[in-house]
């Protein structure tokens, strides 16, 4: 059982963050174009792309859920888990935040430059970074 959670813990957080990494990279598309058909048609990506990754944080929060209470005797000491879970909350505030900057967009009220969200893109690609290498090395 406990491999079978962990599978799919992993399937969903794969699928949530390869949304992370393209949705910003679609707001850098739509501060660079002129064209009002074109940003019409990356708002609509975006849109879409938002609402089906959403479902994704969500079951990786479940799924990992659900293994911590498998290990919970062992997770409760341990501090790479605590700073997981803090990275964890960061990358759930930082997914309601791409959705705060898409509602702006389409509203053409997201003042924000193309190459602030090709810095803003770059922060899933850390946090990320710094998940597996918690998870791998369990530093203590």
């Amino acid at each position: 059982m406990y491999l079978w959670v962990k599978a799919f813990h992993i399937i969903f957080m794969v699928a949530w963050f390869a949304g992370l990494f393209y949705l910003p990279r679609i707001f850098v598309n739509i501060q660079l174009t002129e064209n009002n058909d074109v940003k019409q048609h990356l708002n609509l990506m975006a849109r879409k792309l938002y609402r089906f990754i959403t479902p994704f944080l969500f079951l990786t929060a479940f799924f990992g859920i659900w293994l911590a209470i498998l290990q919970w005797n062992y997770l409760k000491a341990a501090g790479w888990f605590h700073a997981k879970m803090l990275l964890m909350i960061i990358l759930v505030g930082y997914h309601f935040w791409c959705g705060i900057y898409r509602k702006q967009l389409e509203q053409n009220l997201c003042h924000k430059s193309h190459i602030y969200f090709r810095f803003f893109n770059e922060a899933p690609v850390l946090v990320l970074f710094a998940m597996v290498l918690l998870v791998v090395l369990k530093p203590s």
